[in-house]
């Protein structure tokens, strides 16, 4: 019998219309949007370039290259990477940040020129009535800033993704000239973006709905909605599958979530979720290098992967409880490696390229160290188990395995 018929599926039992229905895209932020984080090293280019063959491996779409109006170090970064796209024919399409400013833009349409890559110059300005009251900005200042930003970008041959920073904490009002002012004016995507991470999902939800039945359906044009979220709330991956479900084409995301303050929607999360949603074209795709691309970011940036991390992280899939792991050995004794990887587990982890894995500690019976002492290929005798088994009760954490050797050896 397969895992899948023995668990009943609540995540089923849904209104009609509260699931993605896909495809959906996805657009990594974390050599930009990711790299703002004050904790983290701004990787080499070889790094970068290692990190945007993952990107392409796992099936993302598209990514943001980075900042050009930064500096020169960003320049020469992104045209790396832009010549890496070309070189290697890589399915990947590219973005840049840049402010409502001719020269942010105009770097962009430079690099394509010397690269010969197509590049979307996403342009963005803040929105919120918080942020025009801090700046001093008029309505009239933001609808003029818009078109001169977006016309600029057009002008130069450039695709434009038009993005409003705050959207979230923005009156109704405002984000409905914007846009369409920016879609008037040539812009084919709208980003939304919760830049604060001020949303919930019923917010995230109405902010994208409003933003399709009053500007884009209007517009008459063929626009695609993209979500940006951020984590202060801990709410960005349900927020970004909130956003899904409302109409939006694509969410931004950055590995692990990092970004300022407390980062990023989770590009991994929203990756496991998706696959395990069945939401095309991830209900397909293969996702077996997800550690290694989480893995890589974390070394190139420094950014350390917590243990109890999603998925990824070190105890993800490692139990040294005694009746957890009781149950999935029982499983592996069955010769299903499925019902081993489902019977404790919300995630398969052999759908992401890893294992169950079975620790002695405290809380482990002497089934733990029978498998154990089975897996390692060690006689399994009464005097070796209750040796170990007694260390392990008496210690306060989980055994290393040269502990248990020390056992074993004695």
């Amino acid at each position: 019998m397969k895992p899948s018929e023995l668990i009943y599926d609540w995540n089923q039992n849904h209104p009609e219309g509260m699931r993605p229905i896909g495809p959906v895209l996805l657009n990594d932020e974390t050599l930009r949007d990711g790299l703002q984080s004050p904790s983290v090293r701004d990787p080499s280019i070889e790094e970068k370039i290692h990190i945007l063959h993952l990107m392409e491996a796992l099936g993302i779409q598209s990514l943001d290259l980075g900042l050009p109006g930064a500096g020169p170090r960003a320049v020469e970064h992104i045209e790396a990477l832009a010549r890496e796209i070309v070189q290697s024919k890589m399915k990947i399409r590219a973005n840049c940040a840049a402010r409502t400013h001719e020269n942010d833009i105009r770097p962009i349409a430079e690099i394509v020129q010397r690269t010969g890559l197509n590049i979307t110059a996403a342009t963005f300005l803040g929105s919120s009535p918080i942020r025009r009251y801090t700046e001093g900005w008029t309505d009239d200042f933001l609808l003029e800033t818009t078109e001169k930003a977006v016309k600029f970008a057009a002008s130069l041959g450039l695709d434009v993704m038009y993005v409003t920073e705050d959207t979230s904490r923005c009156d109704p009002e405002m984000v409905k000239r914007l846009y369409t002012a920016a879609i008037n004016f040539g812009a084919r995507t709208v980003v939304i973006c919760d830049t604060s991470g001020h949303a919930t999902p019923m917010g995230a939800f109405a902010l994208v709905k409003f933003v399709i039945d009053e500007v884009v359906k209007p517009s008459g044009e063929k626009i695609r909605v993209d979500w940006h979220g951020h984590c202060d709330r801990g709410l960005a991956v349900a927020n970004s599958i909130a956003a899904l479900i409302a109409g939006a084409d694509c969410v931004h995301a950055c590995a692990l979530g990092m970004g300022e303050r407390v980062g990023n929607t989770q590009m991994d999360q929203m990756l496991v979720n998706l696959k395990l949603m069945g939401v095309p074209p991830w209900d397909a795709q293969d996702l077996t290098k997800l550690k290694e691309y989480c893995q890589a970011v974390s070394q190139a940036t420094g950014v350390p992967i917590p243990p109890n991390y999603p998925v990824v992280g070190e105890d993800a899939f490692r139990t040294a409880t005694g009746v957890h792991a009781a149950a999935v050995i029982k499983a592996y004794k069955k010769n299903d490696v499925e019902l081993a990887n489902a019977v404790y587990s919300g995630v398969p982890s052999h759908v992401f390229g890893m294992e169950q894995v079975i620790d002695i500690g405290p809380m482990s019976g002497k089934s733990n160290i029978l498998f154990w002492l089975e897996r390692h290929k060690f006689p399994a005798n009464e005097e070796v188990v209750e040796r170990i088994y007694k260390r392990a009760k008496a210690s306060d954490h989980t055994l290393s395995e040269a502990e248990i050797l020390e056992c074993v050896r004695a």
